[in-house]
């Protein structure tokens, strides 16, 4: 009888022992609960074995089993709300007001076609571009001759003068005005899709490489047929051998082929990229400090930086696309100047 009740002290007091730290480790960093969790499980599989059958080692290693999952769970938490937020769904999340669930279409030759948030977000982008520059179109119709466009009208003019000159005429010169209306659409566009990724409830279209290859692909289209235009197939087919020896064609035409390629994949890639890390890089900042349960940590790190990263997300979100749009004109550019060109594309 004596010998029992040893027994239960010990297995209490074996159990006291492993939930304390347990509980005490609910307030540290996650990747060290993980840690301690580990502990915790490898100790109950030893007491179990030490106690084969007894009431003490299945408690031991169930009260190990169901930290190792709380601590799972919590740790997972915050990646599985990052990526809710970065990737696309189905969804619309408002919270704390509710969520909207997009309608799911049948699929069309294999591939879904069903609405998303970052369709919905191209949709807004579209009708927001198109009524703003409605609302230009018809300022500039009342205006007289000697009248100077004001607000709304200035701002859209400053922006598709600095396209025009800095972005076109400069990359592409002779005939760059009919590639103009695209590099003017595509700037306006990632521009908007951007911000718009920025505000509340907001979701990032260009975070989307479907939406960022898209648009590549309308660039490398443009490219190649500019090139087509301006050369012919005789020179357009010239220009895969670079010019050199044909005993040399069997290197340099896999080269140029790739060439081609390598281009539209580096616009996709950067801008997919920068809009992806920037969101990331917020969230991760915000949730240290739900991590680490620590409002020194929200107060010194979490919010200043995310503030900061914010701030500068602003300021990518124009860059990425100026790069996006200057890097277009530049392979156009290259893709349509003729030999000995080049002073006349430096000249204009």
């Amino acid at each position: 009888m004596k010998r029992e009740k040893v027994i239960q002290v010990q297995g209490f007091l074996k159990v006291m022992a492993l939930l304390v730290p347990l509980l005490l480790n609910a307030y540290a960093p996650a990747s060290a609960s993980t840690h301690q969790a580990a502990a915790v499980h490898s100790e109950a599989v030893q007491a179990e074995g030490a106690m084969p059958g007894s009431e003490d080692g299945a408690m031991l290693r169930e009260v190990a089993v169901a930290g190792h999952e709380a601590v799972v769970h919590e740790e997972e938490k915050a990646g599985d709300i990052i990526m809710h937020h970065i990737l696309d769904s189905h969804v619309f999340a408002f919270e704390p007001f509710g969520e909207i669930h997009l309608p799911r279409l049948p699929l069309l030759f294999g591939i879904d076609i069903s609405i998303t948030k970052h369709v919905v977000m191209l949709w807004l982008v579209s009708a927001i571009l198109l009524a703003v520059f409605a609302a230009v179109g018809a300022t500039y119709r009342k205006m007289t001759a000697r009248q100077a466009p004001g607000g709304l009208a200035n701002a859209m003019e400053a922006l598709v003068e600095f396209i025009r000159l800095d972005v076109a005429k400069s990359n592409i010169g002779h005939g760059y005005e009919k590639h103009l209306p695209y590099l003017l659409t595509v700037f306006m566009f990632i521009l908007l899709c951007n911000l718009l990724g920025l505000i509340p409830y907001g979701a990032t279209a260009t975070g989307n490489i479907n939406v960022t290859l898209t648009l590549a692909v309308f660039t490398f289209f443009i490219t190649q047929t500019a090139s087509l235009k301006a050369h012919g197939l005789k020179g357009y087919l010239q220009h895969l051998t670079a010019g050199t020896h044909w005993s040399l064609w069997i290197i340099m035409i896999p080269i140029e082929i790739i060439g081609l390629f390598t281009k539209p994949f580096a616009l996709t890639v950067r801008l997919f990229a920068n809009m992806t890390a920037g969101h990331i890089v917020i969230l991760s900042l915000i949730f240290i400090s739900f991590i680490m349960k620590s409002y020194i940590v929200a107060a010194a790190v979490s919010v200043p930086f995310s503030i900061f990263i914010y701030l500068l997300e602003i300021f990518v979100a124009f860059l990425q696309a100026f790069i996006f749009t200057m890097l277009s004109a530049l392979f156009i550019g290259l893709a349509t100047v003729h030999e000995g060109g080049d002073a006349e594309v430096a000249h204009h």
